[in-house]
Parts: structure tokens; sequence; C-alpha cells
């Protein structure tokens, strides 16, 4: 893996040339609206927002290119892009994963790694999401990033909503289909360990946290979970994956745990 970095000075250039190119703003509005009019969206936050998440698109997409690369993250998602580009990108890194791209926030190299393994291992869109303690054998998985086509096919029901801590920008709130099985990874980066996790989607909550939320019902000895949830993130796919995980992630060093009886 080689990482590329791309500094906010130049990127601030790019955003502040962007915004002041007619044409640019002009089409960012008419892909913010084609989005906007597709079945199953729904809008509650301000228009601008979602035009300005295509503009990030637009020069995110550009980065990938220069680069030639096929997955990108943001650091300092809050304190640094905000203000620059008047939204967040939550809703534009979504975009960028329905495309088939990989797109994560926060930076979190505990999880990408997983995540691009996952990725290609499913073939769709992966969700990089928070984790939560299991209540009666349920975890609530949530972020702000969610993309619309992990079945790689449909675009999922959304509501375009605001990033929940900031309470500004776009973010998609996406509805996952009840009783869809799915795979979730949890990594522990100091160990080198990863606990696979296999569920059932139960419900699409609006609780008071990140926007998407699944309510997914974990098949095994969930109680195990109690003890296995320390870094901050999980990865999701559509699917179950954990036989395809479990060899994978042993061709390559990783110590390989599961929640599965047996």
């Amino acid at each position: 893996m080689e990482i590329v970095e791309a500094g906010y000075d130049d990127f601030g250039k790019r955003i502040r040339a962007a915004r002041a190119d007619a044409r640019m703003v002009a089409a960012a509005e008419a892909c913010a609206r084609k989005y906007l009019d597709m079945p199953r969206t729904t809008m509650r936050t301000g228009l601008p927002f979602v035009t300005n998440a295509f503009l990030l698109h637009f020069l995110f997409k550009q980065l990938l290119r220069e680069h030639d690369a096929s997955a990108f993250t943001v650091q300092s998602c809050m304190s640094t892009i905000i203000p620059m580009s008047e939204t967040t990108a939550c809703l534009t890194l979504s975009l960028l994963n329905d495309e088939g791209l990989l797109a994560f926030c926060e930076s979190d190299f505990v999880i990408i790694p997983a995540g691009i393994l996952l990725h290609h291992i499913a073939g769709r869109p992966v969700f990089l999401h928070n984790s939560t303690f299991p209540h009666d054998g349920v975890v609530t998985c949530a972020h702000c990033t969610g993309p619309r086509r992990m079945d790689g096919v449909r675009y999922f029901p959304a509501r375009i909503l605001t990033h929940y801590e900031s309470e500004f920008g776009a973010a998609p709130k996406v509805e996952f289909p009840l009783g869809q099985v799915v795979t979730c990874l949890d990594p522990e980066y100091a160990t080198g360990r990863w606990v696979g996790i296999r569920g059932t989607v139960e419900d699409n909550p609006f609780l008071e946290i990140c926007r998407s939320q699944q309510d997914v019902r974990v098949h095994g000895n969930w109680r195990k979970l109690l003890g296995e949830v320390r870094d901050s993130h999980w990865i999701m796919a559509l699917g179950d994956h954990l036989r395809a995980a479990e060899y994978a992630s042993r061709r390559i060093g990783v110590v390989w745990d599961s929640v599965l009886e047996g």
C-alpha cells in the first residue's frame, strides 16, 4: 500500500478556486438536484450544503486521478473541511463509495486496511462505522458517511440530513433492508488481531447518534463482544464473507477470531 499525502494548503486553494468558478458551481448544483430527484431520496438540510458536497466530490475525484489512486481518506473532517468547503465531507464520501471507489473519514488506519480487504472480498461498498456495546444480542452500527449502493446495484432509501455532531452540512441517513445479512470486521491494531462478526439487520433507528444507523442482531456468542469492543471503528459489508475474510487475514499474518459458535 502506497500512502500519498495531499496537504490542506494546496487543497484549500482548490476549494476557493472551485467556489469562484461559476460553471463548476452550476455543475455541482445540477448534480445535487439530480441526486435529490432520485426515488426514495428526501432532503432535510439546505441545498447549498448538498451543492458544496458535489464540489468536494469533483475535487476529491481530481486528486484520485492525479495520483492514480482508488482509495481516499480525509483527516480533520470537522475542524478543517467544514470551514473550507462550507459543508461536511459525509455525503461526498458516500458518493465515492457508491461509485465503487474506497472513501473513508477520519484517516483511521486501524480500520482502513480491513476495509480495503473486505471491499475486494465482497465486491461492493463497505461501511466504516462506530462500534457499540451489544445489548440483548444487538449492536447499533452508526456513522454519517453510509454508502447507499451497499449491494453494488441499488440506491437504498436515504434522507439527506446534517452531520450529527456539527448539525451542519450534508450527511445521508441510509435505510438498509431488514433481514439483510451483514459481515463486520473489528480490527485491533496493537496485536494484529481481527474479530469477525456476522449478523442480521433488524432496524434502522433514528437515535441521537451518527445519521446512518442499523441495529444488527449478532449471530453466535454475542456476549463475547462485551470484551471485544475496543477500537473506535468496525467495517461492514452486505452478505456473509466470514470464511473468505478468515482465509485472507491468515494469509497476510493477521490473527483471526470470530464470535460464531464453533
